[in-house]
């Protein structure tokens, strides 16, 4: 008897930005499987009798790790149970959901994905920048930070991407100063506005406001960690007049010079 697996996004990390479907998933699982990036709090939501399993991957360990995770949820949906894989963020950006979903249909288990708040929206909405403005801005894009030209991997279409209102990097904390370089190579302003939100929606969410041109500098200077997105933008200005979150919560603020 097959079980059933949901592949649940967790939100960007408050705890309260999880969908009320995701938390209801996590209520009647059975085994959880769950990411380095979550929000802990959620494991509350658990039955006391499901079965919680760590599964974050570790820089350069990715690929044997996710044929784990693989194994690992379709072994237990073979057993007969529930299954939730809870995901930082939303399962289908950034979140190899799409690779779990293809394995769990070629061996014919039922499941379900459940999206969730991605943090290129939500981490810069709790900074008071909004990816889309009708003075600002009328395109968003959402971009891998990882690829470099020098190692063969950049995939990136970097004369179109200059052409976007507002563009949001995940995980390109480390590759700053390739990705400006290549935006103002490539004919963006090198006095765009731009930001860093580091730990996004969480207590310890600091914003750091500068230009693409300081971009790796700030970064290097403020000791920005991982995880952190970048928003490059005209947007960006519009932090001056609604930034929230950082007020509210004790949070700081450290504007670029």
């Amino acid at each position: 008897m097959s079980g059933f697996v949901y592949i649940v996004g967790a939100g960007p990390g408050d705890p309260r930005l999880i969908t009320v479907y995701g938390k209801e998933c996590i209520e009647k699982a059975d085994y959880v499987l769950y990411d380095r990036l979550i929000n802990k709090e959620l494991l509350r939501y658990a039955k006391p009798t499901a079965e919680l399993v760590y599964c974050g991957k570790a820089p350069g360990a990715h690929g044997f790790i996710q044929d784990k995770i693989h194994e690992t949820l379709v072994e237990q949906a073979k057993k007969g149970k529930t299954v939730v894989r809870l995901k930082g963020g939303d399962p289908f950006v950034f979140g190899r959901g799409a690779e779990e979903a293809a394995v769990l249909k070629q061996e014919s288990i039922h499941y379900e994905v459940v999206p969730g708040i991605t943090a290129g929206i939500a981490a810069p909405a709790y900074a008071g920048i909004p990816v889309t403005h009708r003075d600002h801005a009328a395109s968003f894009a959402i971009v891998t930070g990882h690829g470099r030209e020098e190692k063969g991997q950049d995939f990136l279409r970097w004369e179109a991407l200059v052409q976007i209102d507002t563009v949001a990097f995940y995980m390109g904390i480390g590759n700053a100063g390739y990705i400006s370089a290549s935006l103002i190579a490539h004919g963006k302003a090198a006095h765009t506005p731009a930001a860093v939100i580091e730990q996004g929606t969480t207590e310890k969410q600091r914003t750091i406001v500068g230009t693409l041109e300081s971009l790796a500098d700030d970064i290097k200077r403020d000791s920005i960690q991982n995880p952190a997105m970048i928003i490059v933008g005209d947007v960006v200005n519009v932090r001056k007049e609604i930034k929230w979150y950082e007020q509210q919560r004790g949070g700081q603020y450290v504007k670029s010079v």
